[in-house]
């Protein structure tokens, strides 16, 4: 499987909770934190659903 790197972009302030604990549930906290996961279907989804608020990009 591939690895990506998600990084949070723009705030979470004013989104939907479902939103936020998604974002939490990736493991980010603060503007400019990122993570790495496995590109997994859940993980896709849950990067799907915040698409607005991460950046997304592959490592090799």
């Amino acid at each position: 499987m591939a690895r990506i790197r998600i990084k949070l972009v723009r705030s979470t302030i004013g989104t939907l909770p479902r939103q936020r604990a998604t974002v939490r549930s990736l493991g980010l906290r603060k503007i400019g934190s990122s993570r790495e996961h496995e590109a997994s279907p859940a993980i896709l989804g849950m990067v799907k659903v915040v698409d607005h608020l991460v950046k997304v990009e592959e490592i090799k």
